[in-house]
């Protein structure tokens, strides 16, 4: 797996702008946001449609023509520096076909933050873009208005990159051991959904795997993993990193499902890592080279996430 081009870090007064490609956006979260970001001497921007909410389908904000046209106009915006996603939800896989990925290929490699339904994002902007994107908290989302930790290790990121090379979690050795690879992953189920599709990685071989996920049944959480190992797509992974599972059954049962199912891949995995759907979730970069050691519970990257 190759590393992938990593875009410029954010400077004062750099222009973000915030896009819905997923689910419906309250408005005060997202002004609280917004403050945030003002704060940090950014100069946020909102695309048109961010507040919309769809005429039938009430989990998604706006149409797919819409959301769509957001993400793509922002993204080749010369005066945008980076883009922001509000929230997850669900929505992106009916308008990540919708976008002209050769417009924004030649747009250049800029700054994409996001998690959660926007793992299918992070997927087609490494396959169809080559780019080194951000696994973090979003404009509109509790973590990134209330808690500390996740704001400021997602501002190190963005602004200083060189400073969180290391990326300590505290969490444990499922397996212990080390190993390299490129980082990628995100939300289990949305890796599942992405099998078969258009334009999709054909498997995580070389990769250091990053999963979590949300409001899932322990069975469910057993298909999306026995589905990755049926495909092959978990064949030749370097390592695997475990982040939260937040609303799932008790962890010791989905603890004792994760060793069941990856226990046997014979890599390093690290579970608790503390990203996700969780309380003062870390920033992941995606696209890098890094080397994970199971035992300390550390990623070290290879180079900063941002040039």
């Amino acid at each position: 797996m190759k590393e992938l081009v990593r875009p410029a870090r954010l400077a004062p007064g750099a222009r973000v702008a915030v896009v819905a490609p997923s689910g419906p956006v309250p408005e005060e979260r997202l002004q609280a946001g917004l403050d945030v970001l003002r704060g940090w001497d950014l100069d946020p921007v909102v695309a048109p449609h961010v507040l919309d909410r769809h005429g039938e389908f009430t989990y998604l904000a706006g149409t797919d023509a819409h959301r769509a046209a957001d993400l793509q106009a922002a993204w080749c915006d010369p005066a945008v520096d980076a883009v922001l996603c509000a929230r997850g939800g669900y929505g992106v896989q009916r308008m990540t076909d919708l976008l002209d990925w050769d417009a924004m290929r030649a747009a250049g490699p800029k700054v994409f933050v996001g998690f959660s339904d926007i793992t299918a994002l992070h997927e087609a902007f490494a396959n169809r873009l080559g780019l080194v994107t951000l696994h973090g908290p979003m404009a509109a989302g509790i973590d990134f208005i209330k808690n500390a930790r996740a704001q400021e290790h997602l501002r190190a990121t963005l602004f200083a990159p060189e400073t969180v090379r290391t990326i300590t979690s505290g969490g444990t050795a499922l397996v212990p051991g080390r190993a390299r690879g490129v980082t990628l992953g995100g939300c289990l189920c949305l890796l599942a959904a992405d099998l078969g599709t258009p334009h999709a990685r054909t498997s995580a071989r070389g990769g250091l795997l990053c999963l979590e996920d949300v409001g899932e049944e322990t069975y469910r959480l057993d298909r999306y993993l026995t589905q990755l190992l049926r495909a092959g797509w978990l064949d030749g992974v370097r390592g695997v990193l475990l982040g939260s599972w937040k609303d799932c059954d008790p962890y010791p049962q989905v603890r004792a499902l994760l060793v069941d199912r990856l226990g046997g891949l014979g890599v390093p995995v690290v579970e608790e890592f503390g990203f996700g759907h969780c309380e003062g979730a870390l920033t992941i970069p995606f696209g890098v080279a890094a080397e994970l050691d199971a035992d300390s519970g550390t990623l070290t990257l290879e180079e900063p996430a941002l040039r």
